[in-house]
């Protein structure tokens, strides 16, 4: 009971008192990739992060060595590393992150397994035009959190400083533009920005087709989610529904009626002209 209690005050005074925390390297050993070190944030509010073989797995259904991919809110790069396990050495995963304190430990994650992984850490929200914005959080570690034009954003803690926007078509097509042709994936986790985003980056999505995974935050209203369908499925995309990023998991296709069905889900969202070639 003493420790219960204990936890819960820990976690009441992060989520209300500003502190940074550091990261410990976990080692993972993966059937098929081997030894991988992973950072693990120390901020009690961080749920379990972990690099398992099933979710390299996944997103080899999508991502081939040698591709280029982004993931736009890496958070620590729980995500970012399967994806570049998935893209090789030879490949390239740009990873943005504009939340300077969670950054910090993404960077020690691209700095990792180097032999096996290729990670460019960016510290920059995606946004419809270069610019500085807001960041703000629920919690006063900056756990999670979103940007804005204003202060009055994700919750009641803001930083001190505002964060780079940067317009990611224009930034690929000036840093990545031979990469662009084997641009596969784009997975986006933004708390609820997702559709701003891939707004943001049509021209993208139109040219080169890659595959997106993205967020159904649970907030969203219904006018908003049929949006996110429209804006996908209205340039040739067929989208559906994933409980865990991992090989095993269960992938249903979804019409614009069900974007009501589930509280908050992943989508994972194929142009039609790759459908055939994926197994799902």
């Amino acid at each position: 009971m003493l420790d219960y209690i204990k936890r819960k005050f820990i976690k009441w005074r992060t989520r209300t008192v500003f502190q940074e925390y550091g990261h410990k390297i976990e080692k993972h050993t993966l059937e098929k990739d081997g030894r991988i070190d992973f950072a693990v944030w120390l901020n009690p509010l961080e749920k379990p992060k972990t690099i398992t073989q099933s979710g390299v797995d996944f997103f080899r259904k999508f991502i081939k060595p040698g591709d280029l991919a982004i993931d736009i809110g890496t958070h620590m790069g729980d995500t970012t590393v399967p994806m570049a396990l998935a893209a090789g050495v030879n490949g390239q995963v740009l990873g943005f992150d504009p939340n300077p304190h969670v950054f910090k430990i993404f960077k020690v994650n691209a700095g990792l397994n180097k032999d096996k992984t290729n990670i460019t850490p960016l510290p920059y929200a995606i946004t419809p035009e270069d610019g500085e914005f807001y960041f703000s959080s629920s919690e006063a570690s900056f756990n999670n959190g979103g940007v804005a034009k204003d202060a009055v954003g994700h919750g009641g803690y803001t930083l001190s400083e505002k964060v780079t926007g940067i317009k990611l078509e224009k930034y690929l097509n000036e840093n990545n533009r031979a990469k662009l042709p084997v641009l596969s994936l784009i997975k986006v986790d933004t708390e609820g920005n997702d559709k701003s985003v891939l707004e943001s980056i049509t021209g993208v999505l139109e040219a080169h087709k890659p595959t997106v995974i993205a967020e159904c935050f649970f907030k969203l209203t219904k006018e908003d989610r049929e949006g996110l369908y429209d804006l996908l499925a209205t340039r040739g995309y067929v989208l559906h529904q994933f409980d865990d990023f991992d090989a095993a998991t269960a992938v249903v296709k979804i019409e614009k009626s069900d974007m009501m069905k589930w509280k908050h889900f992943d989508i994972l969202a194929i142009h039609k002209d790759r459908l055939s070639s994926i197994k799902l």
